[in-house]
């Protein structure tokens, strides 16, 4: 059976920057590329606390998630980046915030980011729409 892959894109997370797509739906799972604390309306990095740079984040992963007909709850697995492992528990009191249990599979490592102090990026599965 052929693989079926479908771009996803939405004015609501930022532009992509590179070779790659916001999304990507391929056999009933979306992928989410990495997103950081990037302004959707500006591409322009969005200084501040890992808090506030988390919830920017967690709306850019929403967003493309919604365009491609899922929503937070689908995620299974997520990996997350973080340039300063000292805001680990900082990152986890706002990233606790997006999701209801079972919480989605995670890794999270420290990783040199390029002006951000997080990236994350997300799998999530499709729901089957019935009928």
């Amino acid at each position: 059976m052929a693989q079926v892959k479908r771009e996803i894109a939405t004015n609501g997370a930022p532009r992509n920057t590179g070779p790659y797509s916001q999304g990507l739906a391929m056999n009933g799972f979306l992928f989410v590329s990495g997103q950081g604390a990037i302004d959707p309306a500006t591409s322009e990095i969005v200084p501040g606390t890992i808090e506030e740079q988390t919830r920017l984040t967690m709306d850019n992963i929403r967003s493309i998630l919604a365009a491609g007909g899922c929503s937070m709850d689908d995620i299974a697995k997520v990996t997350v980046y973080l340039a300063d492992m000292a805001d680990f528990e900082r990152f986890n009191a706002v990233y606790r915030t997006y999701f209801t249990a079972p919480l989605p599979a995670r890794s999270c490592v420290a990783a040199g980011l390029d002006g951000i102090l997080v990236e994350i990026d997300a799998i999530a599965a499709i729901p089957v729409k019935e009928g």
